[in-house]
């Protein structure tokens, strides 16, 4: 994928290099040239030294052939202008970072799809929601050791006509993640999961984990079928 992000501090710069590891093509606008050098020398990414709120520097960064943007600069302001005028662009997905939970309205209404809180300030999270924006966190448990994600099937899905037991009998599915609830979109039938039930193309299917077992999971949920 082709994603953009937005200052290069712990967040934006813990991203960019998990993200050229997973070998997707990434181009960072920082406005600190110290911080903006350091990360072109360690990673090699292309790194425009200038602001996120300027068209200039979005165009210069390629934002009208952006998979994701990403905006984790250390200002709600300037990720909220950030994220519209990425909006502007029809970048499919809009990732933020929000600090203070009074821009969470703003953000809502610029059409940003994934607001990740201060509190929830994990690379590994807004990692998953560049890759795997089939998962949702819906909150965690357990003081924050453990999450409830939701998943949803999508068309083609290798486990699509597989039972529970099979899909948590593969050795490609982590132990310590466990179904708690399938909803079925087509029957709206929501039903706690017993080992024998069958999961469908569709079906939204809530999870408890951590988030990197999720990950595991997830790549054996989503896979799709060879055409």
């Amino acid at each position: 994928m082709y994603i953009v992000i937005a200052g290069g501090g712990m967040v934006g710069g813990g991203l960019v290099r998990m993200l050229l590891d997973n070998k997707h093509d990434v181009v960072l606008i920082e406005q600190n040239k110290e911080t903006c050098d350091k990360l072109y020398a360690e990673t090699g990414v292309v790194a425009i030294n200038a602001s996120a709120t300027s068209i200039e520097a979005l165009n210069e960064a390629g934002i009208s052939k952006a998979d994701v943007l990403v905006a984790a600069t250390g200002h709600d302001a300037d990720n909220l202008a950030c994220a519209i005028l990425a909006k502007s662009f029809e970048v499919p997905q809009i990732i933020v970072r929000m600090r203070d939970p009074a821009y969470k309205h703003a953000y809502i209404v610029a059409g940003v799809h994934s607001i990740v809180r201060m509190t929830d300030l994990m690379v590994g999270q807004i990692m998953m929601d560049i890759e795997n924006p089939q998962v949702r966190r819906i909150t965690s448990i357990g003081g924050g050791k453990a999450d409830i994600f939701l998943v949803i099937v999508p068309e083609h899905a290798k486990i699509a006509g597989k039972s529970i037991q099979d899909i948590v009998g593969s050795h490609h599915f982590p132990s310590q993640c466990v179904f708690i609830a399938v909803y079925n979109k087509k029957t709206e039938e929501f039903s706690i999961p017993r080992g024998k039930q069958v999961i469908n193309e569709g079906d939204e299917l809530f999870l408890i984990s951590t988030v990197d077992n999720i990950k595991k999971a997830v790549d054996l949920l989503i896979a799709k079928n060879k055409s």
